[in-house]
């Protein structure tokens, strides 16, 4: 890879990823490589703006945090074809972060310029809001949103109780009703995030489909279900008190949803771009590691012999 700027983008608040994202800049200045520094809670005017004043798009970015600053530096960079590097500061190891040790002993670098690594494009979602049906023909949506790992629905804060009741479309087929805390679509991706904390299953990033899986419902025929990415998937809200649902994108708060308003959730032809170093642990074994999983207990067992 011909390297030429960085984005670097650091958890903010975070000393140690400070430090971190100030220890990268150092060796990428040392290479004579030009960086931009950026904290993970500038807006995203600043994001466009320093990238735009540039003249120069980044050959990459590095997201020094965790998960949640990837998704960050995702949502800011959806319009641009950067890669994303990233590395798990301060915390245990992410899904979408590469162990913090090629950072520390500087060999990143040295990957990046042998090539020795794998771009995946990994699946985004888009919602578009539309005020009611009319507009879906004209494709006059209200907002637009794109997420790497989910969407989900839920109450507005000011409720007295989170229940709600929300409506499932599947390829204008209407699916299920369901009444509960809320309700999760998720990207392959994104299976390992909110929505396994719900309850859903593991999906590999590099199968096709989409996750809908409910939160807390109050029927147990309620099941979380795996679909095709090329679904175009419907929410609405059922009308009940003049019920009002939040729409939350990758963990933030995104829009309101009114009464007779709805969302259409469809695979996005915007994808975002994870670098993952070939010396890296297996997608597996960080299921096995993060998720404390027994993994291979007769190798355990003489390793723990010997």
């Amino acid at each position: 890879m011909n390297i030429s700027l960085v984005l670097i983008v650091y958890r903010s608040k975070s000393e140690l990823a400070n430090d971190a994202a100030n220890f990268c800049e150092q060796l990428l200045i040392d290479k004579k490589i030009k960086c931009l520094k950026i904290g993970s809670d500038s807006s995203s005017n600043f994001f466009k703006n320093n990238i735009k004043n540039t003249n120069l798009l980044p050959s990459l970015a590095i997201a020094i945090g965790g998960d949640g600053t990837v998704l960050k530096t995702a949502d800011e960079l959806v319009n641009y074809d950067i890669p994303i590097l990233s590395f798990n500061i301060g915390g245990n190891l992410g899904f979408l972060t590469q162990d913090k040790s090629f950072l520390k002993n500087g060999s990143f670098l040295e990957l990046l310029e042998n090539n020795a690594f794998n771009i995946d494009a990994r699946t985004m979602l888009k919602c578009n809001l539309f005020k009611n049906i009319d507009e879906i023909a004209n494709g006059d949506y209200k907002e637009q949103f794109y997420a790497l790992n989910d969407f989900y629905f839920k109450s507005i804060d000011e409720d007295i109780s989170p229940t709600n009741q929300i409506q499932l479309e599947i390829d204008d087929e209407t699916v299920n009703e369901y009444k509960g805390d809320g309700l999760i679509i998720s990207s392959a991706t994104g299976s390992t995030a909110y929505s396994m904390a719900a309850g859903g299953p593991i999906v590999h990033p590099n199968i096709n489909a989409f996750v809908i899986n409910p939160i807390c419902p109050m029927s147990l025929s309620s099941r979380p279900i795996v679909v095709p990415d090329t679904s175009k998937i419907v929410i609405k809200t059922i009308k009940r008190d003049n019920q009002v649902l939040r729409l939350w994108r990758d963990g933030t708060k995104c829009s309101n949803i009114m009464e007779k308003e709805f969302c259409v959730i469809s695979k996005a032809q915007k994808v975002t771009k994870i670098i993952s170093f070939r010396k890296s642990i297996s997608y597996y074994s960080t299921l096995i590691k993060k998720l404390q999983w027994k993994g291979n207990l007769h190798r355990q067992n003489l390793l723990e012999n010997n």
